[in-house]
């Protein structure tokens, strides 16, 4: 049946909504898009029983069921599912994911839905960093705020493979910007790779201090105190 597996994550979300729940999820959220109130780790288990049950053929007709799903969505758990989609590891080195997560980060436009992919697009610098990394470099610069919280984060797993040019060009990119969500993503950026190297991070500090927002140095300092 085509999307078959659509009508059955839809489905299977419908069955498990909490209207209550949803209330206060639609609330914390702060989101015109309602919710279902179905959690976070349920909805993923759905997904990936739903995909195991009915394997894809190829990255192209996961991509189109990720495409169709997230944009006929009218709840917000149909854009996790989505999301959760991308998550099968056959597409985890495929570049052509990019331009899909890139439609998720411009047109969820909220922190879930980035953040949702952030370790997607970490997965594809480590395997493709001669085409990410420029690329990057350029989303630390784009008009919308939300692809430059992309590339601040793109490399909050990386650990010891993170490249530390990268982070200081796309944290110094965005230093001066009074976004919460973008000083809120220098922080983090920081505090995560403070744990794989204190000394660098510290460095970081020391020699930005005057531009580092409070919100964005509390956050980083958080692992060094």
């Amino acid at each position: 049946m085509e999307h078959g597996r659509i009508a059955i994550i839809r489905d299977r979300l419908y069955a498990e909504a909490d209207p209550e729940r949803a209330k206060a999820t639609q609330a914390y959220m702060k989101s015109s898009m309602p919710s279902l109130g179905v959690r976070v780790p349920t909805v993923r288990r759905m997904v990936l029983t739903t995909a195991k049950e009915l394997p894809f053929g190829s990255a192209a007709e996961l991509r189109d069921d990720v495409r169709l799903l997230w944009r006929e969505a009218t709840w917000r758990e149909e854009r996790y599912a989505a999301i959760d989609l991308t998550s099968l590891k056959f597409v985890a080195k495929d570049l052509e994911m990019l331009p899909l997560y890139e439609e998720i980060i411009r047109t969820g436009a909220w922190w879930d839905f980035a953040d949702g992919v952030s370790d997607r697009i970490c997965a594809l610098l480590q395997h493709h960093r001669r085409k990410l990394t420029p690329l990057l470099k350029n989303w630390a610069i784009d008009p919308d705020f939300w692809i430059r919280r992309a590339a601040i984060t793109s490399q909050l797993k990386a650990k010891s493979a993170t490249d530390q040019e990268l982070l200081a060009t796309v944290l110094d990119a965005n230093l001066a910007d009074r976004e919460f969500f973008i000083r809120k993503a220098i922080g983090w950026a920081l505090r995560e790779y403070a744990k794989t190297d204190p000394p660098w991070v510290r460095d970081y500090v020391e020699t930005r201090r005057a531009g580092l927002s409070q919100l964005a140095l509390r956050e980083a300092m958080k692992h060094l105190d």
